[in-house]
């Protein structure tokens, strides 16, 4: 099913005291709808965007509902809430559509604050046709609409050789504490009994990092997920207890999927490996106890990740970086342990997910290159890692860091039997410059993440 996304841009004024002037006001906004814009009928949407005021507001996390019906009701309803002055305020307003006046009725969009329930202020927006409509209509979307529980059922079909991962990555707001639960199927190429195991871990921003692990015991090919012992990873929802760790999670999905790899490799497993995210970016509620606290979250951001493959590569380097608004950037860099691969440089998998858009358009492009444009490049090492790359008109660098104290290594086998080592923080930094070509680079955005990244550096 295919839903649909677009762009819109208000301006207008908004007198909010009695006898004060008039204030200039901006609504930046994304409306996105779980089925194909028609006209004809009433459909309605999700806002998020950016509401500012003049000297009272600048809100870049408003939220609220559309409700289009430009011919059924004969009117499009905005009903927006967002913070000014540290005040909850909710914008409603509707454009009345009628045919005598068709251009200045979807244009105009007469409104009113409210404050608990009470008026606070009036005004008036208008969209701005000359520099306005194309951006706009750039902007519409037709999206797949997928559901992120359909990508947790198990894809391993009995081959031997095989190593199939549900991991989970989140931070508790509250503490800035990292966690992280790993679940893993690992099916030997001997053709010896597939087993499950893993492991959770706990990354306070100061002190020890402290982890358990769980199996390994034989797999029990559950339909739905995850499955061993005391541990389960089942559509939103996380549960285990190994040692002296104990968590109960419920994941609420917040976006759609994000394929770090193209889309196809993760239906047809041609490529050594694939990873993708059911919910690009998802929120935790409930408790994680590590042994020695037990933390209470409350809508911590975070992502589970899947991966279906042939085992780990020969180098690898992974980031997660949580963005806030509809941001995430999601990057695998590999070298491959296939004969003639492993002597190439890594190979950058990156998927930035920004203002309703993702980019690179197709995952391909980090990789490959296009149009006499190089493909991007990782430098991986540690405590310091970087990710390089350019399209044609946008660029990116990425500079990640793992500090020693705030880093667990892992040590683990792979189905043919070769050891591997992961090097993980779920308290990692990040910085991340986004530029854009306009004559010459200049910045579209830039992130800094202090100990809000997720990464990992691993090899075998």
């Amino acid at each position: 099913m295919r839903g649909t996304v677009f762009a819109e841009t208000m301006l207008g004024t908004v007198r909010l005291d009695a006898g004060h002037p008039a204030r200039r006001i901006r609504l930046d906004l994304r409306a996105e709808a779980d089925d194909v814009l028609r006209p004809h009928r009433t459909t309605a949407a999700r806002l998020t965007g950016r509401v500012r005021i003049a000297g009272r507001a600048d809100d870049p996390a408003a939220t609220g509902a559309l409700e289009i019906s430009p011919l059924a009701r004969r009117r499009i309803r905005y009903r927006l809430s967002f913070t000014a002055d540290g005040r909850t305020l909710t914008l409603d307003g509707w454009k009345s559509v009628t045919p005598r006046r068709p251009v200045r009725s979807m244009t105009v969009l007469p409104f009113t604050l409210y404050e608990d329930g009470a008026p606070v202020g009036r005004g008036t927006l208008r969209f701005p046709l000359a520099t306005g409509l194309a951006p706009f209509l750039l902007s519409f979307r037709f999206p797949v609409r997928e559901d992120p529980a359909e990508h947790i059922a198990p894809r391993w079909d009995g081959s031997p050789g095989r190593t199939e991962v549900w991991y989970t990555t989140l931070t508790d707001p509250a503490t800035g504490t990292g966690f992280w639960v790993h679940h893993e199927l690992t099916a030997p190429t001997d053709g010896s009994t597939p087993v499950a195991h893993g492991w959770a871990a706990s990354f306070p921003p100061e002190g020890e990092v402290r982890h358990v692990r769980f199996g390994p015991v034989p797999w029990s090919a559950p339909e739905d997920g995850f499955t061993t012992g005391d541990v389960t990873f089942v559509p939103r929802r996380l549960t285990g207890s190994a040692g002296d760790f104990h968590w109960d999670l419920t994941e609420r999905p917040l976006s759609g999927p994000l394929f770090t790899f193209p889309r196809w490799s993760w239906r047809r497993p041609l490529l050594p490996a694939a990873q993708m995210l059911p919910a690009a970016r998802a929120a935790y509620d409930g408790t994680f106890r590590d042994g020695e606290r037990t933390f209470t979250l409350r809508a911590a951001p975070g992502a589970s990740a899947r991966i279906n493959g042939h085992g780990n590569a020969r180098r690898w380097s992974w980031l997660h970086a949580d963005l806030g608004g509809d941001g995430v950037l999601e990057i695998v860099a590999a070298v491959s342990t296939r004969p003639g691969l492993r002597r190439l440089p890594p190979l950058v998998f990156l998927r930035l997910r920004h203002r309703g858009r993702t980019w690179p358009r197709r995952a391909e492009r980090s990789a490959i290159g296009l149009l006499g444009v190089g493909r991007f490049r990782a430098r991986i090492g540690l405590p310091h890692w970087t990710v390089t790359g350019r399209t044609l008109l946008r660029r990116i660098r990425v500079e990640v860091t793992q500090p020693a104290e705030r880093t667990l290594a892992l040590d683990y086998r792979d189905p043919d039997g070769a050891p591997a080592v992961c090097r993980n923080s779920e308290t990692a930094d990040a910085r991340i410059l986004l530029e854009r070509w306009w004559g010459h680079w200049r910045t579209e955005a830039q992130w800094t993440l202090d100990g809000t990244a997720h990464a990992e550096v691993g090899d075998r």
